[in-house]
């Protein structure tokens, strides 16, 4: 057992050698790319960031609460980088429900939760692939009329190197340890 536990140990160690907190993908782990409408009205990818460190995760506007309690965490971590660090770390919300969230919404949105985090609309089909590319589901449930519907999504957030690598994706119930995922981002910062 003991043997056995020590492989487990070892196996986890070579995977994510930096020990961070979430799930690490292998080195050069290129992130998918995201196109779209800016929370200013104006083109937006990811490939825009170059340079930043990137918390990305899908979600909307009407979202009861994973959505705001993931900005609320995000920026909460954001405020315990070094100030020179800070500008140097953005959230950015994909919005999965680009027929209600507008870029001007979407602004309003999540500039409530912190000055430097962006939204990104992307039309549904390319929406449909470019998730399908990150890993994340979305659907729309209880539809009672066109713009009358809830949105169930992966609550997964997914940091994003200065290269553009995925580095590690944290679940949802991970998010309320800001100190472990503060630590996650210093390192992918270095």
């Amino acid at each position: 057992m003991a043997a056995l536990l020590s492989l487990a140990l070892l196996y986890t160690r070579l995977r994510n050698p930096q020990a961070l907190l979430g799930t690490a993908y292998p080195p050069g782990t290129a992130a998918p790319p995201l196109a779209g409408t800016g929370d200013d009205g104006r083109p937006l990818a990811l490939a825009d960031f170059k340079g930043k460190t990137v918390a990305v995760f899908f979600g909307f506007l009407n979202c009861p609460n994973i959505c705001p309690t993931t900005l609320a965490a995000l920026e909460r971590v954001r405020q315990t980088l070094p100030e020179r660090q800070r500008t140097d770390f953005v959230s950015l919300l994909v919005t999965v429900d680009p027929g209600r969230d507008t870029p001007a919404e979407l602004r309003s949105y999540v500039r409530y939760f912190s000055p430097d985090a962006r939204g990104l609309v992307i039309p549904k089909t390319p929406l449909r692939q470019a998730a399908a590319a990150w890993g994340v589901g979305f659907e729309y449930s209880n539809v009672t009329a066109p713009d009358r519907y809830d949105v169930n999504h992966t609550t997964g957030v997914y940091l994003v190197d200065k290269e553009g690598n995925r580095r590690v994706v944290w679940d949802y119930t991970q998010l309320n340890l800001t100190d472990r995922i503060a630590a996650d981002v210093r390192t992918v910062m270095q």
